[in-house]
């Protein structure tokens, strides 16, 4: 290994974050290197100093984290586009994300002291915090909600939801609650967080008497990009999957979605009732379909409804 491949691999090294051919490698090259081993040195006198610094995180730190790998996890869609200028959050992680350039040396403990200054400076300023409660009560109906940054439910049939209004703060209430269920609308809409979008439909599925979240659970199943939020979308439509207009939008749904699951719940939910545009739908399906247990479901179905599967 040369100076610059050790130089870029010290942190992890040093934290034990290494495969064992690699540590071995970083060391044989340590032994004949003395910029290396003072480089080694800086990295262990750095780490001494933020250990001696170390805190606790806070409860809510954790969730938040917790929310953001749930977030990671969904996204399938493209990297987010820049945020722009007025978004103090997008800033701010526009900022930190410099901290990683290829060019600074460890960067990780760098963005750790960083990460340190700006909750300090923050909590001197904002001696409440960005997750201090709220309850939905505080919530003025004409607030701007800018982002839904985490939706959270418990077993007590509460839900709690982190929003970035010009701060964030964190409201709870309970899901028949008009404005729980007015920010979780608008959290199944979240353009650039499918893990909101996923945890919210799951929790609107079950509010499908209201006209306003059918809407927006069969927008999620038309045009989400996300396949696990359209089908939580779909759930919520089972009991009303002989609605006329729940229907037709089926019916789009099992022609054009690319994901297979998807299209065999459609199968399931049409198939609840019999009529001549549900078997023209199958039929359709049947001719354009490549998927080999998608075309068997199509054929059973039509069986079952005593329609000819070679009628298109």
């Amino acid at each position: 290994m040369n100076c610059d491949a050790v130089t870029k691999a010290l942190p992890l090294y040093y934290y034990g974050e290494l495969a064992g051919e690699v540590e071995e490698g970083i060391e044989d090259h340590l032994q004949s290197c003395a910029s290396c081993q003072a480089e080694l040195e800086r990295q262990r006198a750095l780490a001494a100093a933020l250990d001696s610094h170390a805190l606790a995180p806070g409860s809510a730190l954790l969730a938040e984290c917790r929310h953001d790998l749930a977030r990671a996890i969904y996204r399938e869609e493209a990297p987010d586009a820049r945020r722009a200028a007025s978004d103090p959050w997008g800033l701010f992680r526009e900022a930190f994300r410099s901290l990683w350039h290829p060019g600074i040396r460890f960067a990780q403990p760098a963005g750790a002291l960083a990460l340190l200054a700006i909750g300090f400076f923050a909590a001197r300023i904002n001696p409440g915090g960005f997750f201090s409660g709220a309850n939905v009560a505080g919530l003025d109906a004409g607030s701007i909600v800018s982002s839904i940054r985490s939706v959270q439910p418990d077993n007590t049939g509460r839900v709690q939801i982190s929003l970035d209004e010009t701060r964030r703060r964190v409201v709870s209430g309970r899901l028949d609650d008009q404005n729980i269920r007015r920010l979780l609308l608008a959290a199944a809409r979240e353009q650039d967080n499918p893990g909101v979008r996923v945890e919210s439909v799951g929790l609107l599925k079950d509010q499908c008497t209201f006209a306003e979240t059918r809407g927006v659970l069969l927008e999620a199943v038309l045009h989400d990009p996300n396949p696990g939020v359209r089908m939580k979308a779909l759930e919520g439509l089972k009991s009303f999957a002989t609605d006329p207009e729940v229907r037709r939008t089926l019916a789009q749904v099992l022609l054009k979605d690319q994901n297979a699951g998807v299209r065999i719940q459609v199968i399931d939910l049409l198939i609840t009732r019999q009529d001549p545009a549900t078997i023209g739908v199958l039929q359709t399906l049947i001719g354009k379909e490549d998927n080999g247990y998608v075309r068997m479901r199509c054929q059973n179905a039509l069986r079952e409804m005593n329609a000819s599967v070679g009628t298109f």
